[in-house]
């Protein structure tokens, strides 16, 4: 299932409508955020930017303030009255927090941020829900949910915790055939360990990961671009799957139908 489009996932700051156009213009899809790039003080201003704007609502997810606090309802409202029918929906904990209509009555597409412990602990039950169209997960509000200092280690890689998170918002977005979002990167200057870690949301399973600078979406759609020697294997699998009536070889590897599902999903990645 595909949520906005990917893999790139780039956050853009509510209260920054300059760069709207120029988010969107560099990458797959922008989330206009209302949460936390935005102080306090300057909400409304934000708010009344992402409704005076006029992105393509195909490749646009708005992200609300949490469900209960103070901006909600009022983010909602001045949702209801843009064709963004996209929306992020921070800190979800269970069914209540993803049930969102719009002034017809009918469900927005809701990407769940699991960032919080009962949010894990709740992702599956989130993921059944019928408006969720998508779960992102987050490391650094989930730390802090648990009273934790860090999210990573001193070699970069993440926490056993966040790892476990990771995986288990991953593997409940898929038994729900929902798409999954990997966290964003944080370290801005560290191109190389974004890409490595691209490459391993890419072969993992996750359908996007968020971003936080433009140069990053780049580096994203770079990771999820099949190498040729991937994508010309690829074609010689489905080729022979054309004339073959069971399992075959193809470079000296056996092919079923579990193959044939990872070469047709790099052949339209390259597409």
């Amino acid at each position: 299932m595909s949520f906005a489009s990917g893999p790139d996932l780039l956050f853009v700051p509510g209260d920054r409508p300059e760069r709207y156009e120029k988010a969107a213009a560099r990458a797959s899809a922008v989330i206009i955020d209302l949460e936390d790039a935005v102080a306090p003080a300057d909400k409304a201003a934000a708010r009344a930017a992402m409704e005076a704007s006029r992105l393509d609502p195909a490749t646009t997810v708005v992200r609300l303030n949490p469900r209960g606090g103070a901006f909600f309802e009022e983010d909602l409202a001045a949702l209801r009255r843009t064709a963004y029918r996209q929306v992020m929906v921070p800190k979800a904990a269970g069914a209540a927090d993803v049930t969102l209509l719009d002034g017809a009555g009918e469900p927005y597409a809701v990407a769940a941020l699991i960032e919080t412990a009962a949010g894990v602990a709740a992702c599956e039950e989130v993921a059944a829900q019928p408006q969720v169209a998508a779960l992102m997960w987050g490391a650094e509000d989930l730390i802090a949910s648990m009273d934790g200092t860090a999210s990573r280690r001193a070699d970069g890689g993440y926490r056993d915790v966040c790892s476990y998170a990771r995986s288990r918002v991953l593997i409940a977005a898929k038994a729900h055939g929902k798409a999954a979002i990997d966290a964003v990167y944080l370290d801005l200057a560290d191109g190389e360990g974004l890409r490595a870690e691209a490459l391993d949301a890419a072969a993992s399973g996750f359908d996007l990961k968020a971003v936080l600078h433009p140069d990053q979406a780049a580096i994203v759609r770079e990771a999820y671009r099949p190498s040729a020697d991937q994508v010309a294997w690829a074609r010689r699998v489905l080729a022979g799957a054309a004339t073959a009536t069971g399992t075959f070889v193809v470079d000296g590897g056996m092919v079923d139908e579990v193959v044939l599902k990872r070469a047709r999903l790099l052949v339209a990645r390259a597409g």
